[in-house]
């Protein structure tokens, strides 16, 4: 049990005995770190419903607690906090009850429970995966992870947006200056080459915009009559009506498209159990829509399109079908999440990772899915996230200025490795081995980076700064895995054996309070749908253990009850940064 588990009953035992009134509930908080204490009770509530001060109801409680739980050694009032010290012995219990739990922290799924489907990536198939499908990537993979691990079934997902007016400016500008080219007679990864053709377009197209400016039309007219985007504008028209020869084209690109995403996720680490297509899923919906008119949810208007009107619920004024019958991305949406119940019936709730331009969109989608009468609306969640910024200023995909996801992988590879090289600390290791750990080491400083920065925030990201072995980054955690992994390897006895400790240092408990911590964090992260509070939560664990290691002594310990003892727990501290950084879908180095 944990401590706010034990002490919370005994504390409302308390107050009913002492002041023959009922508490709900304690509020707890950690002892700050300048007063002696191991939790801390929050004693302010009390005075609505008990007279006297915060001291004098604070000390009588720390009484009743020493004198009736055996796990309350003493205690501290400091104004209106009763600061509450924790007998070694119930740390060391503790500690001996989860030592052998495998994935300490995690929770299996209840058969009956409902799954939540987690949607991330959803990318355009006319260039490559850039730095900010890399942050959209990591928040919904390590989202989806922590949501598992929290004890709820997961289905992971995307829908690939395949079809539109940017997927012909590809077709249209290899069809004219292609001449044939693949992925395997250019050696490009096939994203890569089609993401070419997208910005070969739009120099042409701006070609074409100023000559026509110079012919006397305005910029906007110019934009309207290029050559090029009317092209594209027919290639459009034939593609929906199905002509043969385009569709071909668009399967072939397509497929490079897809083949190179692929190799991008493997090296990402990322993975997905359904993909949807918006080639497929664009006219789903329009069913829907019928049916909204026939409820009164949708209204129809005199030229024939279809609205819903939001104002009431501090919105506007939604169109949901044009005049001409065609659908528009709402309506799409609508359908989509219909469908993948359809597909998934124990999916009672979705998460969708999109940036935060998009926050309007789904505030009018999840109010249509429940006006329509979805009881799995109500557990809708949009994981709305700021921008990727770089020191060199913002992306454009296309001018060709956008930072390429496998570009900036390799990089950070080639960034660890020169840092690792300067640090000279890979004696012994073989080139296959040193290639695997500059990539776990740069793709876990990548990754972390990313991660540790509230989903909300904007960020910069600053390659060369994630990569330091030191302060809060991958590689500085990574380093103390790698370490505790080393004294393990160099145990000549067997740990495993229970010691006969029944003392312990400050510095072990205090490690071994951050350990306890580990199953509320998960808790609270996938609540939150915030991988930020387990990237924080296992640098302050690693700062606690690099605390311990420095001031107490491992295998230099002359008692061999405390040495097994410290090599439990050293060992317990590495399994909880292993598994709080495959939360993050970070590797860890068994040596650096």
């Amino acid at each position: 049990m944990t401590l706010t588990q034990i002490l919370t009953p005994k504390i409302q035992e308390a107050i009913q005995a002492l002041f023959s009134v009922s508490l709900d509930k304690v509020e707890f908080q950690a002892t700050r770190r300048e007063f002696e204490g191991d939790i801390t009770v929050v004693v302010f509530p009390l005075l609505k419903l008990v007279k006297g001060t915060p001291v004098e109801i604070g000390t009588k409680i720390g009484d009743y607690l020493v004198e009736n739980v055996e796990e309350v050694e003493k205690f501290n009032v400091v104004q209106g906090f009763l600061n509450i010290v924790i007998s070694d012995v119930y740390y060391l219990n503790f500690f001996n009850s989860i030592r052998n739990v495998e994935n300490f922290g995690f929770v299996a799924p209840k058969e009956d429970d409902k799954a939540i489907m987690v949607e991330y990536s959803s990318p355009n198939t006319n260039k490559p995966l850039h730095l900010g499908h890399i942050r959209n990537n990591l928040l919904g993979y390590s989202v989806a992870e922590i949501i598992k691990a929290s004890g709820k079934k997961v289905y992971k997902t995307q829908i690939i947006n395949d079809r539109g007016i940017h997927i012909c400016k590809s077709m249209l500008a290899w069809q004219k200056f292609g001449e044939d080219q693949t992925p395997e007679s250019t050696g490009l990864k096939g994203d890569k080459l089609v993401g070419n053709f997208y910005v070969e377009f739009d120099k042409q197209y701006k070609k074409e915009i100023n000559e026509l400016i110079a012919q006397g039309k305005t910029e906007e007219e110019a934009k309207k009559l290029a050559p090029s985007i009317l092209e594209a504008q027919e290639m459009l028209r034939k593609w929906e009506a199905g002509d043969a020869v385009v569709v071909e084209l668009w399967k072939k690109m397509n497929q490079w498209v897809y083949d190179g995403f692929e190799q991008t996720y493997k090296n990402l680490g990322v993975d997905f159990d359904s993909y949807y297509y918006e080639s497929n899923t664009y006219l789903l919906g329009k069913e829907v829509v019928q049916f909204g008119l026939e409820k009164g949810i949708f209204e129809k208007d005199p030229d024939g399109s279809v609205w819903i009107d939001l104002t009431e619920d501090g919105l506007d004024r939604k169109i949901v079908l044009r005049s001409d019958g065609t659908a528009v991305y709402m309506t799409q949406d609508i359908g989509t999440a219909i469908q993948r119940v359809k597909d998934n019936p124990d999916v009672g709730g979705m998460v969708y990772t999109v940036g935060n331009e998009q926050d309007y969109h789904f505030k009018v989608l999840f109010l249509i899915l429940k006006k329509l009468g979805f009881d799995w609306a109500a557990d809708l969640f949009h994981l709305s996230y700021g921008m990727v910024e770089l020191p060199s200023g913002k992306m454009k995909s296309r001018e060709g200025t956008v930072v390429d996801a496998d570009d900036l992988m390799a990089e950070m590879t080639t960034t660890a490795q020169s840092i690792s090289e300067e640090l000279g600390k890979l004696e012994g290791y073989t080139d296959a081995e040193k290639a695997e750990l500059y990539k776990i080491i740069g793709l876990g400083a990548l990754k972390y980076y990313m991660l540790k920065v509230d989903p909300k925030k904007t960020m910069m990201f600053n390659p060369e700064e994630s990569v330091d072995f030191a302060g809060n980054t991958g590689p500085f955690i990574q380093y103390t895995y790698a370490r505790i992994q080393s004294i393990l390897r160099k145990a000549d006895f067997d740990y495993n054996l229970t010691s006969n400790v029944t003392e312990i240092h400050e510095k072990e408990k205090e490690l071994v309070k951050e350990v306890a911590l580990f199953p509320e964090v998960i808790q609270n992260a996938a609540h939150n749908h915030s991988p930020a509070l387990i990237a924080n939560y296992t640098y302050d664990l690693v700062k606690e253990f690099n605390s311990f290691y420095q001031n107490v002594s491992i295998l230099g310990e002359e008692d061999q009850d405390k040495k097994v003892f410290r090599v439990q727990l050293a060992k317990q501290v590495g399994d909880v940064i292993k598994n709080a950084f495959g939360l993050l879908g970070i590797n860890v180095p068994e040596r650096m």
